[in-house]
């Protein structure tokens, strides 16, 4: 009986399978690493201080757009005052 070993090009296990029925006859998961709490704890700064910068954008987006949407609103008024003169005419009603 012959047998060959596959590295698994995502996760890097090991799979055996016999030559001739491709079967599988054994699967090893590669070693993980463990991290230090040095690393893990430079992990979750990172990780906080990223979202602290994009509460902070969404934030300043916010203000943003209370202004913009007051400035689309009075263009839409400006609008609106010089097609007064013309009757409103309903799509619907064009059947």
């Amino acid at each position: 009986m012959e047998k060959f070993s596959i590295i698994c090009p995502c996760c890097e296990a090991t799979l055996t399978v016999d030559a001739q029925t491709g079967a599988i006859l054994a699967h090893e998961e590669k070693a993980k690493k463990l991290g230090s709490f040095e690393d893990l704890k430079t992990n979750l700064d990172r990780q906080k201080e990223l979202r602290e910068n994009i509460f902070a954008q969404e934030t300043q987006a916010q203000k943003d757009r209370q202004r913009i949407l007051e400035e689309k609103f009075q263009e839409a008024l400006k609008r609106a005052d010089t097609d007064s003169d013309k009757p409103f005419k309903n799509p619907l009603d064009l059947d």
